[in-house]
């Protein structure tokens, strides 16, 4: 079992449930380093003090917030914990909600939960409710010297709690430009762009959607190990503002094969559907729908 990432409890009524935190993720990218253009030397990267010029191990830092022009208070790490309370190590649920109902814009990451020390049984039983409830459990807890809410759900045979951001993190809608169309897209227009949805249809599977750009990354580097000059591709023309209707008409020449939905998943030319290995709803399996003008279902 990889190694935990944060030990703790999740509190629901009176019962307690000793748990570890883990990555439910993996960086796939790839490793670059820094190297200097003209002679390849690797590039490093050092934390200096600016009064003293030299070099300040990591032991020596704290952090500091300026309250005012060239003032700051400052505090460690220590005094920075007493902020989280005496709860700190406590997922306390205060709500169990439908898990279609949250928008996925409020998911950060997600992490798997195990049972911690004595945690078994009440692991259990947190597991089971929260499968035949289909709910979803809401609760806060910091972690990383932040107070993250938190969504804990049950897939097949594990929890996992996604770290949430708050709703004043998010930026409102009204705070984006948009520029004023003069003319609305046609009724032709709408329906053949519905149609080409429809024909783009399918139920999602994870397992069919590939880092294509960082193999093509990988044997750019190949390529180059081998003596090989890389050219920079031309770009593509961009569709043309009056161009909708041409576009759209190639597009569904294009995806002339509709793809159907059937009782086992989507249907595609020459595979099917694998199933997914994790059971339930989740973040990567609910299918949107709308309420109250939101985007339901989580990312």
């Amino acid at each position: 079992m990889p190694r935990s990432l944060w030990n703790g409890t999740i509190a629901f009524g009176l019962v307690r449930v000793p748990v570890k935190l883990h990555s439910a993720t993996e960086s796939k990218r790839i490793p670059f380093r820094e190297r200097h253009a003209s002679d390849a030397a690797v590039i490093e990267h050092r934390r200096v003090c600016i009064k003293e010029g030299k070099e300040v191990p990591y032991s020596e830092l704290v952090k500091g917030f300026e309250v005012s022009a060239g003032a700051y208070v400052v505090l460690s790490k220590e005094e920075i914990a007493v902020a989280d309370g005496p709860q700190a190590r406590v997922v306390e649920i205060e709500h169990f909600v439908d898990g279609e109902e949250i928008d996925p814009v409020y998911y950060e990451r997600a992490y798997h939960l195990s049972p911690g020390k004595l945690g078994e049984q009440p692991y259990r039983l947190l597991h089971a409710a929260l499968k035949r409830s289909g709910r979803v459990g809401i609760g806060r807890f910091v972690f990383h010297n932040k107070e993250h809410l938190a969504a804990v759900r049950a897939l097949e045979d594990a929890i996992v709690l996604h770290t949430m951001r708050f709703a004043d993190e998010l930026v409102p809608e009204s705070d984006l430009e948009f520029p004023d169309v003069q003319k609305k897209p046609s009724k032709l227009e709408v329906d053949m762009a519905q149609l080409l949805i429809d024909r783009l249809d399918s139920e999602f599977d994870p397992d069919s959607y590939e880092n294509t750009h960082r193999d093509a990354v990988l044997a750019l580097i190949e390529r180059k190990a081998r003596g090989e000059a890389i050219e920079a591709p031309e770009s593509e023309a961009l569709t043309r503002e009056g161009n909708l209707l041409t576009a759209l008409q190639a597009s569904l020449e294009a995806h002339g094969g509709r793809r159907r939905r059937t009782g086992g998943g989507a249907t595609r030319a020459g595979s099917s559907r694998a199933s997914s290995p994790r059971g339930g709803s989740s973040p990567t399996s609910s299918s949107p729908s709308s309420k109250g003008g939101r985007t339901r279902g989580p990312v």
